[in-house]
């Protein structure tokens, strides 16, 4: 047809069977056509012939008449067709249907006509009005051509409409039957696909619903919920009935959410009778119509139990000294800092924190060993569990330290005294191991809140300060006392030259590189802020920072970084260095409302004008969960920008799955602490493992902070994780040792 020899109008035949013959002998006996008719015919068909040539001209002035006839025509010769071609073989046709051959080969070379047409798309209007015009022509020359008897001229007409009925009707059964065939296989795909669709809707773990919610009936239900809810699939919303009775009104809540045209999701436990709860995701998603009324429902559950569990087991995993199974420093914090916050909205609350270390501890390890050591460490822990009330807080710090915290008292120093010495009466009493009569003693400082500080930190701090004071001057403990503290003179004079550094330029950045663990290749950097005190030296960001933010200096402070890092990484780029940079934002900065402006502002000006997919803020997931609706609202607007975001010391807060899934990050980083000791410390490997297990099935990239061996290293790359960075690797750098480590990593 169209770029072919073929004509859009006409075509040779094609040998069929059965059907065919059957159709054929149809078409001859229905239209009566009899052997007195095709002699007519044939005694005639010369003098019909004659006029062939002019048939096919006044045929194709016909089809040039109508645009869309003379479009296709138009294509025909614009694809290398030949239209006197075209014309043989519609005056061969023209011929072929006077010859009055009505046999099976006829029959069949009328079917394939009319199959090509449909495949051309070839309208059925055209081939009617193109029998019209046969016709018209075949009266005419009836009427006109004085060799055809008179007296034969009904006959000889019967049998020529009879003919082009047949030819009409053979050719439109080849069209139909074409189109059924195409129909035929639709369905067939159709069929296919809609079995495949219940295959998969019938090993998809999800429970999958929809309702009507107009009539409240079921427009679909998956087996999979026919199989986990069993008897109770009662609609609008299945397993219902045993939906947790302290879960069901948040449920209820959600679908009528839903109902008003929200997505919702909502978490519960449903539990089965004679079963155990198990956690589910509820998702309910409306369709609204062009009106905006709620007229279906699509329901998902999903089984997170799992997933919880996990949760909690990392949670735990992060949150408990392994040897003791005590809380360690990073629960103490959590629970000193809710207790701070608990006595501040009293007003007549204090919170006591106890800072403990053994002393003699380390010659019963070197003596008998550090089995010796660790099972001395848990009876440690037991033995002051058994002292306190459960609303206090035994930690194990680390080593042979330990930490006590007193929260929701009234009098802190009575308190605390009382607590202390009993700790150390408790310490006349030997420990045993392996027939071994064991002494040990303690030296204790303590701090109180509000008296010795306003945070966690400070507090954390003075207890400290007055540990080592009391282990110093041998007495068994210490209050805090500022007069005998050493260092806060040299604070107070920081925190006076901090206000000046800015103006004087003695901050700058260095950059600590991260690779890809598989490739080894150099990705990205780390910005880290460093002060060049004139008489202290290169001051590290834990010396400085909390008084930046204390005193208000963090938001220039922070504004600084950001600028110098932008302005940095647009002239790596320019060097043609393709690295991402990664910013830190402190709890304040990223509290700021203009965050996200100033940084839209600074990507699109000058010097630090760049794409934002090579930047990376980094925020703790502390500084996240303290505010998670800001902190939803800030990062959504950051993707926006294109800015990744990354969540910084995974594993040493409290961070929930259900809004980890659904905010928009990027990446997690292990912290440190997990890292270092993986090869030592398998449950530090475990930890790990399972935080980067999480981060994959959340969809994000995993960074191992604190490598500092191969060792360490090799364990990451068999674990899975995709990137790393820590003194193995490098240190930070200045701008020119960084681009020196570059070159040579390239070269």
């Amino acid at each position: 047809m169209i770029g072919t020899d073929q004509s859009p109008f006409s075509h040779a035949g094609i040998n069929t069977a059965g059907k065919q013959l059957k159709m054929n002998e149809a078409f001859n006996s229905f239209l009566q056509i009899v052997d007195a008719e095709l002699k007519l015919l044939a005694q005639y068909r010369p003098v019909l012939e004659e006029s062939a040539d002019s048939f096919v001209e006044t045929f194709y002035k016909y089809l040039r008449e109508f645009p869309a006839t003379a479009e296709v025509l138009s294509d025909y010769q614009a694809g290398g067709g030949l239209l006197f071609k075209l014309a043989t073989k519609q005056s061969k046709h023209f011929k072929d249907l006077l010859s009055g051959d009505i046999g099976a080969e006829s029959a069949d070379r009328l079917l394939h006509i009319g199959h090509v047409h449909y495949r051309y798309k070839i309208e059925p209007v055209w081939m009617m009005g193109a029998y019209q015009l046969y016709l018209e022509h075949l009266r005419q020359v009836l009427a006109s051509n004085p060799k055809i008897e008179s007296d034969d001229h009904s006959l000889l007409e019967s049998v020529l409409i009879k003919l082009l009925f047949r030819d009409m009707g053979l050719m439109m059964e080849g069209y139909w039957g074409a189109a059924m065939a195409l129909v035929q296989e639709e369905k067939k795909k159709v069929e296919d696909l809609q079995s495949q669709v219940t295959n998969l809707l019938a090993n998809t773990p999800q429970v999958l619903w929809s309702v009507d919610v107009k009539n409240n009936l079921p427009l679909y239900v998956s087996p999979t919920t026919i199989k986990i809810c069993k008897l109770d699939i009662e609609l609008p919303i299945p397993c219902m009935g045993w939906t947790h009775p302290e879960d069901r009104e948040t449920v209820l809540m959600a679908w009528e959410e839903a109902l008003s045209g929200t997505r919702v999701e909502v978490e519960s436990r449903v539990q089965e009778p004679g079963g155990d709860p198990r956690w589910f995701r509820r998702v309910f998603s409306p369709f609204v119509d062009a009106d905006g009324n709620v007229t279906r429902i699509d329901g998902l559950m999903d089984d997170t139990t799992e997933s919880k569990k996990t949760i909690e087991r990392l949670h735990i995993l992060a949150t408990t000294d392994s040897l003791t199974g005590l809380p360690n420093r990073s629960l103490l914090n959590d629970r000193l800092n809710r207790s701070i916050a608990t006595a501040q909205r009293d007003g007549n609350m204090q919170v006591a924190l106890i800072l403990l270390d053994l002393d003699h501890f380390k010659e019963i390890n070197d003596t008998l060993g550090h089995p010796a050591g660790d099972e001395i460490l848990r009876q440690v822990g037991k033995r002051l569990t058994s002292l306190l009330r459960e609303s206090d807080t035994l930690a194990r710090l680390g080593g042979d330290e330990f930490a006590v915290l007193l929260p929701e008292v009234r009098n802190g120093q009575e308190s605390a005294q009382k607590v202390v010495q009993t700790i150390l009466d408790s310490f006349i009493e030997p420990f045993w191991y392996q027939n071994n009569e064991l002494y040990l003693g303690a030296g204790i400082g303590i701090s109180l809140f509000p008296d010795n500080g306003e945070d966690a930190s400070a507090l954390m701090s003075r207890a400290d300060v007055a540990m080592y004071s009391a282990k110093h001057k041998d007495i068994g403990y210490l209050f805090y006392d500022p007069k005998t503290d050493p260092h806060t003179q040299e604070r107070l004079q920081l925190n006076s030259d901090l206000r000046h550094a800015l103006e004087r330029d003695e901050l700058v950045l260095y950059y600590q590189p991260q690779i890809n663990i598989r490739t080894g290749k150099i990705i990205g950097v780390e910005a880290l802020i460093r002060w060049q005190h004139p008489e202290l030296g290169l001051l590290l960001p834990d010396q400085f920072i909390p008084f930046a933010e204390r005193s208000g200096l963090i938001h220039p402070l922070t504004d600084w970084v950001i600028v110098t890092a932008l302005r940095q990484c647009k002239k790596w780029q320019f060097a043609g260095h393709d690295l991402r940079i990664a910013i830190n934002v402190s709890a304040r900065s990223f509290q700021d409302r203009k965050l996200v402006a100033r940084l839209e502002e600074l990507l699109s000006a000058g010097e630090t004008c760049l794409p934002a997919g090579h930047i990376e803020i980094e925020i703790t997931e502390n500084i996240l969960m303290s505010d998670i609706e800001h902190g939803a609202i800030v990062l959504q607007q950051l993707r926006e920008l294109g800015i990744s975001v990354a969540i910084d010391d995974f594993g040493t807060g409290y961070s929930s799955l259900a809004y980890l899934k659904k905010l928009p990050i990027h990446s997690m980083k292990v912290d440190k602490s997990f890292v270092m000791n993986m090869a030592e410390d398998e449950s530090d490997t475990a930890i790990v493992l399972s935080t980067i297990d999480l981060a994959h099935n959340l969809g994000f990239s995993i960074v191992a902070e604190g490598v500092e061996n191969k060792g360490t290293l090799d364990i990451l790359n068999k674990l899975g994780c995709d990137y790393a960075q820590g003194f193995h690797i490098s240190h930070p750098l200045s701008v020119d040792m960084l681009e020196k480590l570059l070159d040579q990593s390239e070269s």
